[in-house]
């Protein structure tokens, strides 16, 4: 391959993963959900792993609780992970003042993906939902989570997370933008055939779909991936609202983002019989387009950049393409010495290059065999 085959082979996959896929989602057929208005709500119990959440686990167990939902048919379930600060103690004064509330101890920790394999267990609900220890729910998310399980060919549903930030926050700014695309994404891939990546922080699977995983594996993205594996859609809605605060600054969510994606990485290679288009049609393209390509997306970006060096004394193109670049980085890095920036616009690289930096990351770790099971949540 020729150096500017090279080059111009990196900037279409570039474009395919952020503007191609998505438009290809739009224009594939639609495969619609089809909500019966008039099924009975099921009865749903509320998943919440915890580890040192003395701070926000009131006010999210009583989020759930004050949901506009049959009280009768509510249960939630606080998975603390050898919690030490007094988290334990909270939940269990709510659980005496409503009956509605249980309290699991993990000792010792083992981290979320092993409480929650043991709390689905002892779950009383057919729909099995997920909450993250500070997920606030619009009050009536959990009647909207729930609703397309109406549909029988439904087995997981996630909601739309907002980010919450003021104005001019340089992580709060990258990740409303981030997840803006994401749940555009979401909603069409869902309207084609499933959603290929969830949050976690407002999710809902069918109890009798629920796998145990191992304790390495990241929930948010193997439960989906093994209930398609069943034969059944992941599918998105964006009337089941959560409404929660990014991190605040560029290290912690760099290190959550590095964990994340790790995770992912060892996700995709235990489920990679699903990239098999044979077997999944096109939920294997959309598994190998939104997730293996995007988390290798610093593959084809370093390779334009070095490339375009390369061949900038070639064409004046390749010079415009390398300064454009350089730009591009330099007012991400800046971005971050300042400690923020007032415009949006500059945020987002900022957030953009920080992803993909983290995704490199994660992908030499994975390549190490490193793996990640426990974690301290609000540090990433």
């Amino acid at each position: 391959m020729t150096m500017p085959t090279f080059f111009w082979a990196s900037v279409v996959l570039i474009l395919y993963i952020y503007i191609g896929y998505p438009l290809l989602m739009r224009l594939l057929p639609r495969n619609p959900v089809r909500i019966r208005e008039s099924a009975e709500l099921p009865s749903v119990t509320v998943l919440i792993p915890a580890y040192n959440e003395a701070d926000v686990i009131e006010q999210t167990v009583r989020n759930k609780l004050e949901q506009a939902y049959p009280s009768d048919r509510l249960e939630v379930i606080v998975i603390s992970d050898e919690s030490s600060d007094g988290t334990d103690e909270i939940v269990r004064t709510i659980a005496n003042q409503d009956s509605r509330v249980k309290l699991l101890r993990q000792e010792p920790r083992q981290g979320k993906t092993a409480g929650l394999n043991r709390a689905v267990e002892e779950a009383a609900g057919e729909i099995i939902i997920f909450s993250d220890a500070n997920s606030q729910f619009a009050s009536d998310a959990l009647k909207h989570l729930v609703a397309p399980f109406s549909d029988d060919s439904v087995g997981y549903v996630t909601g739309k997370m907002v980010y919450v930030n003021e104005e001019g926050n340089l992580i709060g700014d990258g990740c409303g933008a981030y997840m803006r695309y994401e749940n555009s994404l979401r909603h069409w891939e869902s309207r084609v055939s499933s959603v290929v990546g969830v949050d976690g922080g407002v999710d809902a699977v069918r109890k009798s779909l629920y796998q145990p995983m191992s304790p390495d594996q990241l929930p948010d993205f193997v439960q989906p991936l093994k209930v398609v594996e069943q034969g059944k859609r992941v599918v998105y809605t964006d009337s089941a609202l959560l409404h929660e605060e990014s991190l605040k600054d560029s290290q912690s969510e760099f290190k959550m983002r590095v964990r994340v994606s790790l995770r992912a990485y060892w996700a995709m290679w235990d489920m990679r019989h699903l990239m098999n288009p044979l077997r999944y049609g096109v939920f294997s393209l959309q598994l190998i387009s939104h997730k293996l390509l995007r988390y290798l997306a610093f593959v084809p970006l370093l390779a334009a950049l070095v490339s375009g060096l390369i061949l900038a004394d070639v064409h004046w193109i390749y010079a415009l393409a390398s300064i454009v670049q350089i730009v591009f980085y330099s007012v991400a890095g800046y971005s971050i010495v300042e400690g923020g920036s007032g415009n949006r616009l500059v945020n987002l690289i900022n957030y953009f290059s920080l992803i993909n930096t983290a995704s490199m990351i994660a992908f030499v770790k994975f390549v190490k065999g490193e793996k990640i099971v426990i974690w301290k949540p609000r540090g990433g």
